[in-house]
């Protein structure tokens, strides 16, 4: 249904600049530097934030001094947020290509062409539907009407970007005094592995309840005793963990780090038990028990929470289903309207780009996609499928992606579990054709990084879209700006992933790559047919039974045990912090307006500390390639009960007070919440 009632913010018939230099260019640094940012953010915690809000409050303040108008603020944050986006896609999949042995370095061409074609295919592919989806009233698009709403606000009363910048500031400092690669006053997080007191024997019996090992006749003092280890990690004194647990809010912050204690604190002291004493192999590594239980995790426990995503992300779909099959039913009608021209609407804000371009576009694409395919595999049957595979999971993606975010926000988009959807089919269809080895996997990998790309860019571009839609912007000129903005995270991202990969090393404790690691575990699982697939199977049936309990979430748990523990505990963190907000806004019993100040304030500090943190690791990532060695003073992890203070003060105080102060408030209440 058609909000035929609808009236936007500018209307249509009014004229006002929205295609500028200065829009443009303020986009494009902003596509690149939230694109970086969030690629830190979702190689360090699996997750990234949507950047609508911080690429809205940045267009404010950024244009408001040289006169910018509402609509060229509205390009910019177009122009700027898809670099994100984009981000997702490629860190959940490019990686994979150097966990699976197929690169040992990023290939800057390659990386950037599948980026770019997914980026562009995104765009072009939900114009198609955008129309349908945007005038659609019984799609709510949550994140959009918040924004637009901000940015209608903004106008009247100051855009309170000062919140965001001085919280990146703030997260900034964080990460240059506890990083390796700044000046590190602050050791993040203290972690060891403690015996737990008794030694243990085990005896095994037969079918015939006979002890069969050790043999009965074995002296007590002769048999083997097991010694009972736990692992034990603080968590992180890390500010972007801290905001994506605020922003998440304490259920699914909870939900996390309920992953990592399941997979820390309870696996990990049944894997030391079971595996006996491992002394023996300590010492021969020379190293110590923490560095053992770390690599015992690595090889046996996230096995585990791999086939517990697997589980989880098809899960997901699952629950989606009813939404995923009205998606795709009407993407079909959509793109049949749009071919046969039905919509005649020569109105400013419904114009798109033409429908005979976009078409050529989409299919120019699919030939250089073709050669690169054939690179990977080495043969034109397995180009050609890859190809296909590519372009007809990407139409119906991207439809599908926006859809769910016109529903849930693009927050919520579950791009991993279409991705692994896409690389299961074309996993399949490769082994099919025999393609095997390394050029099969790189195909995989191909297809399902294009595709990553393309549902992410979707998403988030139908959520700017409605933004516009709101706001009176015009359709055909945003889809110019979010071209430009793909074109230029794409053709710059690969160097920000190869400079934290070369600096920090993605794969490692600090920056996990958990859905990377996913993608990489079940393209070598099928095509190359190298996978612990007990342990998968494990983690498989484990996934079943936290969907038999009814478990809100079998994914984010599985994520939660591919994180390292001090990821989680410092997201939950966050969440906490935000439950005990909620509870005393709650007491002051506020209006409808007074929440959403709360709302938005949380939201442009959580937003600020983790950019600046993901910026500032950027930075020293690169001071560190200069060969530059700065000191460490103190490194101590006392110092990080500071920072816990901190960031929880900012996050409870700056909120509330403003609430306070805006008379947005009734009667206190007492024992109770609203």
């Amino acid at each position: 249904m058609s909000d035929k009632a609808f009236k936007s913010y500018i209307p249509p018939e009014q004229s006002m600049k929205e295609i500028s230099f200065k829009a443009i260019f303020l986009g494009i640094i902003m596509a690149i530097v939230l694109g970086a940012a969030n690629a830190y953010l979702g190689l360090m915690v699996g997750m990234t934030v949507a950047a609508t809000f911080p690429a809205a409050v940045i267009a404010m303040a950024a244009l408001r001094p040289f006169k910018g108008t509402i609509l060229e603020e509205n390009l910019a944050r177009t122009t700027g947020a898809v670099g994100e986006a984009l981000a997702a896609g490629a860190i959940f999949t490019i990686p994979a290509f150097l966990f699976t042995g197929v690169w040992t370095r990023f290939d800057i061409v390659k990386s950037s062409m599948l980026m770019l074609v997914g980026g562009v295919l995104g765009v072009f592919l939900i114009i198609l539907v955008r129309r349908t989806l945007v005038e659609d009233a019984e799609l709510p698009f949550p994140e959009s009407v918040a924004c637009a709403e901000m940015v209608k606000t903004g106008q009247k009363a100051g855009s309170n970007a000062a919140y965001m910048f001085w919280a990146m500031g703030l997260g900034g400092l964080v990460e240059f005094f506890t990083s390796e690669n700044g000046i590190r006053i602050i050791t993040p997080y203290a972690r060891a592995v403690f015996k737990i007191p008794g030694l243990s024997i085990i005896r095994y019996l037969n079918g015939d309840n006979v002890q069969v090992y050790p043999p009965p006749e074995t002296p007590v003092e002769q048999i083997p005793k097991i010694k009972g280890r736990m692992f034990v990690e603080s968590p992180a004194a890390n500010a972007a963990m801290t905001g994506v647990g605020y922003i998440i809010g304490p259920k699914l912050a909870a939900l996390t780090f309920s992953g990592g204690v399941l997979g820390w604190l309870f696996l990990m002291p049944i894997l030391l038990f079971i595996s006996g004493d491992l002394g023996v192999v300590v010492g021969s590594f020379q190293g110590n028990w923490t560095d053992m239980a770390v690599s015992a995790y690595n090889a046996q426990i996230r096995p585990i929470a791999v086939g517990a995503m697997l589980v989880g992300a098809f899960y997901t779909l699952f629950r989606m289903r009813k939404s995923l099959i009205v998606g795709i039913g009407r993407s079909i009608s959509d793109v049949k309207k749009a071919r046969a021209g039905v919509a005649t609407e020569t109105l400013r804000t419904d114009k798109d780009l033409p429908f005979p371009s976009i078409v050529i576009v989409i299919i120019a694409l699919i030939i250089p996609m073709i050669f690169l395919y054939n690179i990977f595999t080495q043969n034109i049957g397995s180009s050609l499928v890859s190809a296909l595979v590519m372009i007809i999971m990407g139409l119906l993606f991207a439809a599908v992606a926006g859809y769910l975010v016109g529903i849930i926000g693009s927050s919520s988009n579950p791009i991993s579990g279409l991705t692994l959807t896409t690389l299961l089919i074309a996993a399949l269809m490769l082994v099919l054709m025999g393609q095997r080895g390394n050029e099969g996997i790189a195909a995989v990998l191909g297809v399902a990084a294009v595709v990553c790309c393309v549902a992410g860019v979707a998403g988030d571009m139908i959520q700017d879209w409605k933004v516009g839609h709101i706001l009176g912007g015009t359709p055909w000129r945003m889809q110019i700006g979010g071209l430009i903005g793909v074109i230029a995270a794409a053709l710059t991202l690969t160097f920000s992933l190869q400079l934290l990969h070369d600096n920090i090393g993605i794969g490692s404790d600090a920056l996990p790559a958990p859905q990377a690691g996913l993608m990489a575990t079940m393209a070598k699982g099928i095509v190359g047919g190298e996978m612990a697939w007990p342990l998968v199977v494990a983690g498989m049936l484990l996934a079943v039974v936290l969907i038999l309990i009814g478990s809100p979430s079998p994914m984010l748990i599985a994520v939660g045990m591919y994180l390292p523990f001090r990821a989680t505990a410092c997201i939950f963190f966050g969440g906490v912090i935000k439950y005990f907000l909620d509870r005393s806004v709650a007491k002051r019993n506020p209006t409808g307006k007074g929440k959403e100040i709360v709302e938005n304030i949380g939201l442009l500090l959580a937003s600020g500390l983790i950019a600046g943190q993901a910026l500032m690791g950027i930075i020293t990532a690169a001071v560190k390639g200069t060969q530059l060695q700065l000191p460490e003073v103190w490194n101590t992890p006392w110092l990080g009960l500071v920072i816990f203070f901190i960031l929880g003060f900012i996050l409870i105080y700056f909120p509330y007070k403003r609430m306070v102060s805006s008379g947005e408030i009734g009667a206190p209440t007492e024992g109770k919440e609203s």
